[in-house]
């Protein structure tokens, strides 16, 4: 038997990109898609043409509420409220699937019990979302056996992040809306090789494939595998990095690719650690703000100056190929890692990004069958075990990998932190269409510099008109962390007592006053919810 912890850890669609078009039924919940997936969001648009209802549960009228049958715009924070009482009517209206939670679950009975009290009615008191519109999407949702779930860090990136994705899984097995295709729990990832980087093992408590580190059968593997001892130990996350090098307790730090200065919560705390450091390492292909304060920078090719492979968000091992030479000194990351290996004392001996590969598929079987003379033309998406096996599209057709699946209890908590009388406006962050990440790439483009090259923060028209506010005020937006100055934008986008901040501009950068309270299973912290106040 198998937890959703356990089930849905990689992080990946259980299902392919392609299928979208098909779904009867498309949810999705802490996603601004048409924004920050524009490519996911055009198959969803055309699924919509053909018929297909979409939910969208958000905070914010993203540009999806468009094209959907039913806007759950709920509170901060609340999605397990929200979750537990579509579960709730999806039980009492009988939508579940019998047959499949008799054959493939475990723990529905408490389950159900635990979303008992959760009525549709105490739900609109917690997430202002009218008991109306939540029957509506357990109807939809419930009704359908072709329907998907979408997530992103609207879900996750909260104190209860881990019990968010669990309530979400929990719609899915309890209507059978997963082993098939059309259908599934599907994460998108935001960054074009963060699915690879995962299934590599950049995870502080994972080897390659999701191994972990402290089981002694994975770490006797490796072992044999590499021809070195090693430590039985988990590593410590990124979140949980900063405080140690705060405490004294880490003395170097080796980043790589990763601008935390920008993207980390409590962005005046990270300053503070980072310079506390004996010695830090930076290597990336500009000089970001997290460069500027390293001891060395090392420069880095960039993805058309090097070969390799990526995995994107749907499992696909795709090729990625040099194009153009890289600049001044600058060397790709993997020559880089096996000079840093070899001066250190361990020679690493790859003749090319192909050996890593190879070297990857004989200690991970999921992509035992990915070669590089197969993914010339197209990706392959794995499980793909062997050279002879076709990848692939969807997960879990032939049941859990560990038995049956157990639904979650999961409990409604409320947010780290709340809006009181000396914070009453609840922040929550994101992304924009134009910009990308912490900015290191975009805005560095002058075409986009001049349409989105001002930061902002959206105030619903109500607390504008209360707070004496018109579009383009400037405002110091303050939270208990810090302040930080950037123009009003009044939307009708963001609900009241609600403001949203994009994370992309450094001068007006939204991670000075965000919260770095962590969830307590993955230390993702609580970039959504944060109290502050504002002040023209």
């Amino acid at each position: 038997m198998a937890s959703l912890a356990a089930i849905f850890g990689s992080g990946a669609m259980t299902n392919s990109i392609r299928e979208i078009e098909d779904m009867e039924v498309i949810f999705i919940i802490g996603s601004n898609t048409k924004e920050t997936h524009p490519v996911i969001a055009n198959r969803m648009i055309k699924a919509f043409r053909k018929g297909a209802k979409i939910i969208v549960a958000d905070p914010r009228r993203v540009p999806m509420t468009r094209f959907a049958d039913t806007v759950l715009n709920l509170k901060p924070g609340t999605d397990i409220a929200l979750i537990s009482a579509i579960a709730h009517v999806i039980i009492k209206e009988g939508l579940f699937d019998k047959t499949f939670i008799d054959e493939k679950t475990e723990g529905f009975e408490e389950m159900k019990k635990s979303v008992e009290q959760c009525t549709p009615e105490y739900a609109e008191k917690i997430t202002g979302v009218s008991r109306e519109a939540i029957i509506r999407a357990a109807r939809v949702y419930g009704g359908s056996r072709k329907a998907g779930i979408f997530y992103t860090m609207g879900i996750t990136q909260h104190t209860c992040g881990t019990e968010n994705v669990n309530a979400a899984a929990n719609l899915a097995i309890l209507t059978g809306n997963i082993g098939r295709e059309s259908t599934g729990v599907n994460p998108l990832r935001g960054q074009n090789n963060v699915q690879g980087a995962s299934d590599a093992g950049c995870l502080s408590n994972l080897y390659p494939g999701y191994q972990k580190v402290d089981s002694p059968d994975v770490r006797a593997k490796f072992e044999k595998a590499w021809g070195v001892t090693l430590s039985h130990k988990q590593g410590l996350t990124t979140t949980e990095m900063i405080p140690a090098a705060l405490a004294g307790k880490i003395k170097a730090l080796y980043i790589m690719g990763e601008n935390p200065v920008i993207t980390d919560p409590n962005a005046h705390h990270t300053v503070e650690a980072l310079k506390k450091l004996d010695f830090m390492v930076v290597q990336d292909i500009f000089m970001t703000e997290t460069a500027a304060l390293a001891d060395v920078v090392l420069p880095s090719t960039c993805f058309a100056e090097k070969d390799g492979t990526f995995s994107n968000t749907e499992r696909r091992v795709q090729r990625v190929r040099k194009a153009v030479e890289p600049p001044g000194e600058a060397r790709s990351d993997l020559s880089i890692i096996m000079e840093i290996s070899h001066r250190l004392g361990y020679t690493l001996d790859y003749k090319s990004p192909e050996d890593v590969l190879l070297e990857f598929g004989k200690v991970w079987p999921n992509i035992a069958g990915i070669t590089y003379r197969r993914i010339e033309k197209e990706g392959i998406q794995w499980p793909c075990p062997d050279t002879n096996h076709p990848g692939t599209p969807y997960l879990y057709k032939n049941g859990f990998p560990k038995g049956k699946v157990r639904f979650s209890c999961v409990p409604y908590t409320n947010p780290a932190e709340e809006a009181d009388k000396e914070y009453p406006f609840v922040l929550t962050t994101g992304r924009n269409l134009y910009q990308y990440h912490s900015g290191s790439m975009t805005r560095r483009v002058p075409q986009i510099e001049a349409h989105a090259g001002q930061a902002y923060v959206e105030i619903s028209p109500k607390d504008s008109e209360k707070l004496n506010i018109i579009n383009g005020d400037s405002l110091a937006i303050s939270s208990r962390r810090g302040s930080i100055r950037l123009k009003a934008r009044v939307t009708s986008s963001v609900l009241e007592g609600t403001i949203f901040i994009p994370m992309h501009y450094h001068e007006a950068a939204a991670n000075i006053i965000t919260n770095d309270a962590l969830d307590a299973t993955c230390k993702i912290p609580e970039f959504k919810v944060c109290a502050v106040k504002i002040e023209k």
